[in-house]
């Protein structure tokens, strides 16, 4: 019987061994890699622009409809119907011209009773004054009797009464008199309101009854509103400022209106009016906005511009000629921690610290790409002034011809830092812009 020969096992386990430690060390190279590479710069692509001067005209912008400067509501002072109403919606009047008549029969009635009233007042005065002359007749009678001891003390004492009483009536009658003439001066003013004139020359640019129709009017408040007249020679433009940029309109800036009717017409005018009290809409809620009403004062005249129609204005509030400049968007804000001596009194730290809250002060900033390779981006405070829908004034902390980072936004609020490595490739934001 042959002898059986042992397997080679050692041999085997050797080849596992380095094949093992071949995988190990590709795995140990790649976990190096990684490391190495996570520890390299981070390189962000940027676009960037040369800083320089530029004029900068700073703009508030508004929203509005266009409105006669001068117009008037026709309300009823007295109530009743009409019975004549002789102009319709856009004709023109002239002042003093009748444009509504209300019927009045009840006043004319009222009127009539109330002059017999005044004629009979003014007759019972006449009959206080006979009684006063009499009275008096009486008194003087009574008198010389009482100094020849033919009549008694109250005898006299009467007749003076009686002369007191006379008296009173015919005061008491005069006043009834003045009472009913006033009434009867209020009747015939009543009646005058039942006729109504224009008080300016117009056009009629709103009618909000028709004949026949009954109107109500109060002596204590404005009546129903019948129609409206306008002076369409001189028109406005009502726009709503935001709360946060009234504090720059003025009175006289120069204004920009641009009038959905008219897309392709830049209509020029001046603020004249600026309201001191705020418009709110959604009191109360979220959606809580606080406006105020500036009236603009259209110069083109040339353009039929009716009562309603709506716009939007630009306010030129102001202007700098030839001065540093820089994008928008270029400017971020950064947090600068405030620190608290550690040498302070601890509850005066204590107050500092809960005051403060141990928030981080924002600051203004910007970031210069510097030469070299790589190129680095290196952060500048900045104190910036106007500006207007694309550029921003920077009053201190740069100077002109260096190159700053303007996009893109989220690297610039975000992602940039003191010393970040960046590459430079405005071809991104041209065609950009060109796909926009």
């Amino acid at each position: 019987m042959a002898d059986i020969k042992p397997k080679p096992v050692k041999k085997k386990k050797s080849k596992k061994i380095l094949l093992f430690s071949i995988i190990g060390g590709v795995l140990l190279l790649i976990i190096i890699a990684v490391i190495a590479s996570g520890k390299k710069d981070k390189q962000i692509t940027v676009q960037t622009e040369k800083v320089s001067k530029r004029n900068i005209i700073q703009v508030v912008s508004g929203t509005g409809t266009i409105n006669p400067e001068t117009k008037v509501d026709v309300s009823a002072e007295i109530s009743g119907e009409i019975v004549q109403l002789p102009f319709k919606e856009g004709d023109t009047v002239k002042k003093g011209d009748l444009l509504v008549k209300i019927k009045a029969e009840t006043y004319g009635e009222r009127i009539n009773q109330q002059q017999a009233g005044v004629q009979y007042s003014r007759t019972q005065v006449e009959v206080a004054e006979n009684n006063l002359k009499k009275a008096e007749l009486e008194l003087q009678r009574t008198e010389q009797l009482f100094k020849s001891g033919l009549v008694s003390q109250s005898d006299i004492d009467n007749a003076r009464i009686a002369y007191q009483v006379a008296q009173s009536n015919v005061k008491s009658s005069n006043a009834n008199v003045r009472q009913n003439l006033a009434m009867l001066r209020q009747s015939s003013q009543d009646l005058s309101k039942a006729t109504i004139r224009s008080n300016m020359a117009g056009i009629v640019t709103s009618l909000n009854n028709e004949l026949g129709e009954k109107v109500v009017g109060t002596q204590q408040m404005a009546g129903t509103v019948i129609m409206t007249v306008s002076d369409l020679s001189v028109m406005d433009a009502e726009i709503e400022v935001s709360e946060t940029d009234i504090s720059n309109v003025k009175l006289n800036d120069p204004a920009e209106v641009e009038v959905d009717a008219f897309p392709d017409r830049i209509i020029k005018g001046y603020v004249y009016e600026i309201s001191n009290s705020a418009k709110s809409k959604g009191l109360g809620t979220q959606e809580q906005v606080i406006n105020f009403i500036v009236k603009i004062r259209i110069i083109d005249q040339d353009v039929s511009l009716k009562p309603g129609m709506s716009c939007n204005a630009e306010i030129k509030v102001n202007s700098k000629s030839d001065v540093i400049a820089i994008p928008i968007q270029s400017v971020t804000a950064r947090e600068e921690e405030v620190k608290t001596d550690e040498g302070m009194n601890e509850d005066v730290k204590r107050k500092s610290d809960e005051n403060l809250k141990k928030k981080e002060k924002p600051k203004e900033v910007v970031f210069i790409v510097e030469e070299g390779t790589p190129r680095k981006v290196k952060m500048m405070q900045v104190k910036t002034g106007i500006s207007d829908d694309k550029y921003i004034e920077v009053l201190e902390g740069l100077q002109g011809d260096v190159e700053i980072v303007k996009g893109p936004y989220k690297s610039i609020s975000k992602e940039l830092e003191e010393g970040t490595i960046v590459k430079v490739d405005n071809e991104v934001k041209k065609k950009t812009d060109k796909d926009e």
